[in-house]
């Protein structure tokens, strides 16, 4: 029995639009992960490890950023900034004598300046969450410091607490100096260990990225003479 030539035809056509919508979709997928690859940075792949597949994660991460949409962000005034400054410098000065309260007040105020700025409250890891769809870069710092604040009390050196201000310091720095302009400002010299008395007044340097993976002061934002 002959088959009809113009069904032979419907079914080649049938498959090359099969192939093309297969090639379009993998280029799509592959346009969608180098996206977000580059949105977020070293957070893909921790998403990845979370979720366990980097379907998940992508899926994960996109409704992270469609949520945060739905925030009203806003970055804060002058007097804001002013005030969480002066609130941080507090805080720096008591690690000298009470670096475990220091370090937890660091993360709490951290939590309030997101809030002041529109972020709902939460969990940490939610917050870490709304945090890395705007702040990519530092959201390791933030999870960094977290664990050392939250680890087993009487687990952490007077140096693992130096290490989480520095991480939360990193954290403050990127919400607390960008103004209106998205700039973000110079930042102050590094935490001085719990064990040293500095007679010297606060070192302004050019802000560095501390590299993600690394010891927060492996790169030092500055030193002193």
């Amino acid at each position: 029995m002959a088959i009809d030539p113009i069904w032979i035809w419907v079914a080649v056509g049938v498959v090359a639009a099969v192939l093309i919508v297969a090639l379009f979709a993998r280029s799509s997928r592959r346009s969608r992960s180098a996206a977000l690859k580059d949105q977020f940075g070293r957070e893909y792949e921790h998403a990845v490890r979370e979720k366990g597949s980097r379907t998940k994660a992508e899926r994960d991460l996109l409704a992270r950023t469609e949520e945060v949409k739905t925030f009203e962000i806003r970055p804060l005034n002058a007097g804001e900034r002013d005030r969480y400054r002066s609130e941080w410098s507090k805080i720096e000065t008591r690690f000298l004598e009470r670096p475990t309260t220091a370090v937890v007040e660091a993360d709490e105020l951290v939590a309030d300046i997101m809030r002041v700025q529109g972020y709902p409250m939460g969990d940490f890891e939610k917050h870490a969450a709304h945090l890395s769809v705007k702040h990519p870069r530092v959201i390791d710092h933030y999870r960094n410091g977290h664990k050392i604040m939250t680890a087993t009390p009487g687990s952490s050196t007077t140096e693992d607490l130096r290490q989480a201000m520095l991480h939360y310091r990193a954290l403050f720095e990127e919400l607390v100096g960008q103004g209106a302009s998205g700039k973000t400002d110079i930042v102050r010299e590094d935490v001085p260990r719990a064990n040293e008395v500095s007679t010297t007044p606060h070192i302004v340097d050019e802000r560095r990225e501390v590299p993600a993976g690394r010891r927060a002061d492996d790169v030092d934002v500055s030193r002193r003479p």
